[in-house]
């Protein structure tokens, strides 16, 4: 069995890796958190024409036609560069709920979200708050034992502030004409499937966000001198960016599997992105730890851009599920009477 991505799939990553690169720099993200959307349409726009707001969307309805497994690695590049925009949370997360509900709600929105025109946002019981709710054009979410399609009109919005600037959160209470789209055991199937593509979300932009500050980390100790040296050379310093490295390697499969799991509609795909999303915020949250650690005092400061990335990984350990809710997805598995474990049911 080939685990590895395609050529088509790599050359898009480095595509986009080189767009995202040149356009959301640290200075372009700062900027953002003045504004008073934090949102920037220009840049929106540059990637819907990019294509890659109808990623997932169908070909019948002006996208691409592909899958989880094809952008997870574009969501890693989205992490690497701290992309304030819900790039991430259209494609994984709004497109493929939307196309399961289907009929005349899908048909009207899908070409708009392809064609860059208009912003879905789902919002779940389980993150409590939605972010990205002031821009959406529709907002699905989840009341009770429905799933309820309202827009901007019918709700009212309270903003809460986040330990991530560039996250813009707000508890949402429904009004008059909100519609019901999903109801009992229809729309609890809908929310699960939600929760576990925006768990899978968080956990590729994890990765990406371990990379970079790994990537800071390095350019600032090979910079910084003491006793003459880089601090670089000495070997403390190496072997807090190793650990980072061992782990954050360690994550890439998790993760790549459970895209893998859900783009196959596998059985196993709950807890595999549980445990994707595990590994990847726990190789996240090492990395901004041992990052702090090597910049010193440094670290903290504002003016750093290092706090960019570590906030938003801090951001992304307790949305879409905290440690606790996943590690309990994990442990029901494994523990389960009659679980297939051990490498002869690897491929099961």
């Amino acid at each position: 069995m080939d685990f590895t991505f395609t050529e088509d799939q790599l050359l898009f990553q480095d595509s986009v890796r080189d767009f995202l690169a040149n356009e959301v720099t640290p200075e372009r993200v700062r900027a953002s958190w003045e504004s008073d959307s934090g949102r920037d349409d220009v840049l929106w726009a540059q990637l819907a024409e990019l294509g890659l707001t109808g990623m997932t969307v169908a070909e019948e309805h002006g996208g691409l036609g592909m899958n989880e497994l094809d952008f997870v690695l574009l969501a890693q590049e989205c992490g690497y560069v701290a992309l304030p925009e819900p790039l991430v949370h259209t494609a994984l997360v709004a497109v493929p709920l939307l196309q399961q509900v289907g009929g005349d709600l899908a048909a009207r929105w899908l070409p708009k979200i392809a064609a860059g025109e208009a912003k879905v946002i789902v919002g779940i019981a389980q993150n409590m708050l939605v972010e990205d709710a002031h821009v959406a054009d529709l907002l699905l979410l989840e009341d009770g034992d429905k799933l309820v399609a309202a827009t901007q009109e019918q709700v009212t919005l309270r903003h809460n502030a986040s330990v991530d600037p560039s996250r813009r959160l707000y508890a949402v209470e429904l009004g008059a004409g909100a519609t019901t789209v999903a109801a009992g055991e229809e729309a609890r199937c809908l929310v699960a499937g939600a929760l576990n593509r925006g768990a899978l979300g968080a956990a590729a932009q994890a990765l990406g966000l371990a990379q970079r500050m790994v990537d800071i980390s390095v350019q600032y100790t090979s910079e910084r001198q003491q006793f003459g040296k880089p601090i670089g050379s000495f070997q403390a310093v190496k072997h807090h960016m190793a650990n980072v490295a061992v782990r954050l390697e360690y994550a890439k499969a998790p993760v790549h599997r459970a895209a893998y799991a859900v783009a196959h509609n596998q059985e196993i795909a709950s807890h595999a992105v549980s445990h994707a999303k595990l590994v990847a915020c726990e190789a996240a949250n090492l990395a901004a730890k041992n990052s702090i650690q090597v910049h010193g005092a440094m670290g903290y400061t504002w003016e750093v851009d290092l706090h960019i990335y570590m906030k938003k990984a801090w951001a992304l350990a307790n949305t879409w599920g905290d440690a606790g809710l996943h590690k309990t997805r994990v442990a029901g598995r494994i523990f389960a009477e009659g679980a297939a474990l051990g490498a002869g049911a690897t491929f099961g």
